[in-house]
């Protein structure tokens, strides 16, 4: 890097560690070191959760998914973010959360259906879940980085060749325990709205240079409109042909949303709100606070879209490079990393170097899709090279993963002049510290307090002893991230990869939570059936995946039993074509992780609510939720609003408006109830589907949708929401100090179930 880049990445970066280390003095015991003292802002937890929310396997992840299907499955998905902001509006989760007081969701699990052993069982799953979902995080952006930085995979050091992988994994895993060892939750909470106050700026410039380099119409329009039918970059009522990531995912998404909305609250930034109202509208300013964020985790996969399979960049043009070169540096750079062998490594590199370049007219040549595009011959020859074999279809397979997840990376850094290569390389250390100090954070807490807390009796650990042990199950967490992080290979998109890993958790989640705050119905014996059934289901769906290509598919092909297998699953899956299409595959599970999940969510429900009633004894919820007869302090306030708002407008009642609400509280929920209800979900949604069932749209129209609902009015509230959010959450972080310091220490509020 250059220089002025050098100086863009280490100032802002050291003044994030200062902070860190700031907050140590106010960690004293557990309540500070795990929810921030619960005496955080709204704008300080919504600008938090936006830097520890986005990082850099998401925005990997999301140019893989583009690259894979443009805009026009993303219509669909529009149902989701509505729906989201519903939740909050209503506060489902969240508000009666909040009131339970639980520090972590083996606390409340304790306490909902009575069992220690359920509490230990549950955060165990939850863990592991989390965690090697959670640790390919530095994988990835280890990967990201030497692909970004042009780093070599080796380095000699005193004599020793290293893996420059492991080091940037091990480096990435360093920085984030660092952050939390001083004051855990504070550290977290502090560095985060830190990096998401900078990383607003950083979003407008990259946002800006993008729009000024690529325009719509003449670099982008064309190389979205170039695809076969049913495989629609636009249009969202031709896109039958697409797998993996196609209508189905949005329904899985939507059921998803609402029955887990509750599967990891508790070791996370939701019990920090000062009370249940504020960590209410914290969640409704989500809608708003992520400003140019999201818009720029859109605009950059469809800017690789672009350049990778437009005509215009397969030659010489303003950019110096071509995507053809741009393919073969990946080429060059994936081998090394998939065969070991220095040998073969050589040859397989040589004989990639002789793969033509590929030259693509659109409106001459024959329209791209999954099966047949710019990647396919590279594709086709790297197959041929690494061989039929289990181990060879399993090299490929890792080579097509990289290749996917690689390209991004690697074409922003030879597009991006300086200046502007240092603050990506920034912003991508700052959502990887964010996300990653989070996500050890959260797994160490859920050792501590619903693994290890649960079995001390009460009053036997000192504040003093349990700091120390949180911080102690850090370091070991962390320590487990790097092992996952360098040793575990997940050998399919990011996007699945995470959603069969969470299955394994949020498979049987979903009702624990949602009916244990909600029903008085639900007890042990349906929660034991949500996981065996809903987690079990997807513990299988996982080892299958796995072992698919080196073992079980070679056994099943050795048995003669292919051909069979096959006609199961096409005659299995017929009635739900063309969304959900099975057959067998030498190289992948033919049920694909949203499947396996959405099968696992549907067995979860069904059996814990079968469970529930055939042992039915109701439960005692005003007790768990500190309401009626049981109501003290904050909660009678709470209870107080709840009798007032059934007298409000049907209106308010809607939105989730309670005497809680303050003037700019109403201002800001109708503006999110306008935004996301009339405006997404009514005009841009419902009225479009109308629209074209009366009168199909031609192809065009559609691009003019996407410009204005996609580009034109993000930008615009991006514009605003930098302005609002860069000073609400500079006004909460000074706040958060004075507030702390004041804060009184309860001893008994650790986390522990107090017996009556």
């Amino acid at each position: 890097m250059h220089w002025l880049d050098w100086c863009i990445v280490v100032i802002p970066f050291s003044f994030v560690m200062f902070m860190a280390f700031y907050a140590r003095k106010y960690a004293r015991d557990a309540v500070d070191f795990l929810v921030a003292g619960r005496v955080a802002g709204r704008y300080l937890i919504s600008v938090g959760d936006m830097a520890a929310a986005l990082s850099v396997i998401t925005l990997v992840s999301n140019a893989e998914i583009g690259y894979n299907r443009g805009f026009a499955v993303s219509f669909w998905g529009t149902i989701l973010a509505p729906v989201g902001i519903v939740l909050a509006l209503t506060g489902f989760i969240t508000y009666r959360w909040r009131q339970t007081r639980c520090l972590s969701k083996g606390q409340f699990i304790e306490i909902r259906y009575g069992s220690k052993f359920f509490r230990f069982f549950t955060a165990f799953i939850s863990t592991v879940s989390e965690m090697i979902t959670n640790a390919i995080g530095p994988a990835i952006a280890a990967n990201f980085f030497i692909f970004y930085l042009g780093l070599p995979h080796k380095i000699m050091i005193g004599g020793v060749a290293l893996p420059v992988y492991a080091l940037i994994v091990g480096l990435c895993i360093l920085i984030a325990t660092l952050i939390i060892l001083p004051g855990g939750r504070i550290s977290l909470l502090i560095t985060d709205s830190i990096q998401g106050i900078f990383t607003y700026p950083i979003f407008v410039i990259i946002v800006g240079y993008i729009i000024l380099n690529f325009g719509w119409s003449t670099d982008i329009v064309p190389v979205l409109e170039d695809r076969v039918p049913g495989q629609s970059f636009l249009n969202p009522y031709d896109i039958s042909d697409l797998r993996d990531f196609n209508l189905f995912t949005v329904i899985v998404s939507l059921v998803s949303t609402i029955i887990n909305r509750g599967a990891w609250i508790g070791n996370d930034i939701s019990g920090a709100g000062k009370t249940p109202h504020e960590q209410k509208m914290a969640g409704v300013l989500g809608s708003w606070r992520n400003g140019f964020a999201m818009f720029a985790m859109l605009i950059i996969p469809m800017l690789t879209i672009c350049f990778m399979n437009s005509g215009t960049f397969a030659k010489e043009n303003r950019f110096g490079i071509t995507n053809n070169q741009i393919r073969q540096k990946l080429c060059q750079r994936i081998i090394p990393m998939v065969e070991n062998d220095p040998v073969k490594c050589a040859s397989y590199s040589k004989a990639a170097a002789k793969i033509p370049p590929v030259y693509h007219t659109i409106g001459v040549d024959a329209p791209l899709s999954q099966q047949n595009n710019l990647d396919t011959p590279y594709f086709a020859e790297m197959d041929k090279i690494f061989g039929n074999s289990p181990e060879g279809r399993h090299k490929f397979q890792q080579y097509k993963t990289l290749f996917q997840q690689q390209m991004m990376p690697v074409l922003l850094s030879e597009l991006f002049p300086i200046g502007l290569f240092g603050l990506f390389c920034l912003l991508m250390i700052m959502l990887l510290i964010s996300t990653d100090d989070s996500r050890i954070f959260n797994a160490a807490g859920c050792i501590m307090q619903d693994m290890i807390l649960p079995f001390i009796p009460n009053g036997k650990l000192s504040p003093k002893m349990h700091l120390f042990l949180l911080r102690l199950l850090t370091v070991i967490v962390a320590i487990l991230f790097f092992i996952i992080a360098v040793f575990f290979q997940h050998m399919d998109y990011i996007y699945m990869f995470s959603t069969i890993m969470c299955a394994l958790w949020l498979g049987g989640s979903g009702p624990i939570m949602v009916f244990g705050l909600y029903s008085r119905f639900g007890n042990l014996t349906g929660a034991w059936c949500a996981i065996i059934f809903g987690s079990g289901t997807s513990l299988l769906g996982l080892i299958f995946q796995r072992n698919w290509a080196l073992h079980i598919y070679p056994l099943i092909e050795k048995w003669g039993y292919v051909e069979k297998c096959d006609r199961f699953l096409r005659a299995a899956s017929a009635p739900f074509e063309p969304w959900i299409h099975w057959q067998m595959s030498a190289e992948k599970f033919p049920i694909n992780s949203f499947e396996i999940f959405f099968i696992s969510m549907i067995l979860s429900i069904g059996t814990y609510i079968l469970g529930s009633y055939l042992t039915y004894k109701p439960y005692d919820l005003d007790k768990l939720l500190h309401r009626g007869a049981y109501a003290d302090g904050e909660c009678e306030i709470i209870e107080d609003n709840r009798q007032q708002s059934r007298l409000k407008k049907i209106f308010d009642q809607l939105i989730g408006i309670t005497k809680e609400y303050t003037r700019g509280d109403r201002a800001i929920a109708w503006s999110v109830f306008i935004y996301s209800i009339i405006y997404q979900l009514g005009i841009s949604f419902a009225a479009v589907i109308i629209w074209n069932i009366i009168s199909p749209w031609p192809a065009h129209w559609w691009t003019v949708y996407y410009y204005i609902t996609a580009l034109l009015v993000p930008v615009l509230i991006g514009i605003v929401s930098t302005v609002w959010f860069l000073w609400g959450g500079t006004v909460d972080l000074r706040r958060l100090f004075k507030d702390l310091a004041l804060r009184k220490s309860d001893v008994s509020d650790n986390g522990q179930v107090q017996k009556d």
